[in-house]
């Protein structure tokens, strides 16, 4: 799969349709909302379509380079490079989720759109667990976002916070991957994908 992903660089088609994309989450992250302990936006959907279609080492990639140009579109504080690694480390997981999967679905008796909806809830799980919760706020206490006095009343409000939204994040990818493959693939009359 990751040999498969790392071809994805040499393709026009896979270029174009990820920096699309990466434009996508700029313009998202644009409407996102800042709280004292969390910061609700919904980035992350760009990010899965790039995992979805070009696999993790472009997501990882895409996910990186999201960070930068975030960043450098709105510098809201430090420029801080381990941010940019857990951006990547994002869109790695929604490559290894959801890049060219439906073979081994089907083995359970899943059809492809079945299939990519639980690929789907398993990606953004792991993406709110390892990122959100673990990760991000690990990391926002080690640099002094988080004071330690309220590193616990942080992590029960970003756990609320992830849980609320993850009402609304399901669904959306559930509606979102699958109708961008059917146009992908009629765009570019590829079934590969």
């Amino acid at each position: 799969m990751f040999l498969k992903s790392t071809k994805e660089f040499k393709d026009i088609r896979a270029l174009t349709v990820t920096g699309m994309f990466i434009a996508v989450s700029m313009v998202i992250e644009k409407f996102s909302i800042n709280l004292e302990f969390a910061k609700i936006n919904f980035a992350f959907l760009a990010i899965a379509v790039i995992g979805m279609l070009t696999g993790p080492a472009m997501g990882f990639a895409a996910g990186m380079i999201c960070d930068i140009v975030g960043f450098l579109a709105n510098p809201t504080s430090a420029f801080l490079p381990v941010y940019t690694l857990v951006a990547g480390i994002q869109g790695l997981i929604y490559g290894v989720c959801l890049y060219r999967k439906q073979e081994y679905f089907q083995l359970f008796g899943l059809n492809e759109h079945a299939s990519l909806m639980v690929r789907a809830v398993i990606a953004r799980l792991l993406d709110v667990a390892v990122i959100n919760l673990c990760m991000n706020t690990w990391l926002n206490m080690h640099y002094g976002f988080i004071p330690k006095q309220a590193f616990h009343m942080a992590v029960y409000t970003r756990l609320a916070k992830n849980l609320i939204e993850l009402l609304f994040d399901i669904p959306m990818l559930c509606v979102l991957l699958p109708a961008v493959l059917l146009a992908y693939r009629r765009a570019f009359r590829n079934n590969a994908v």
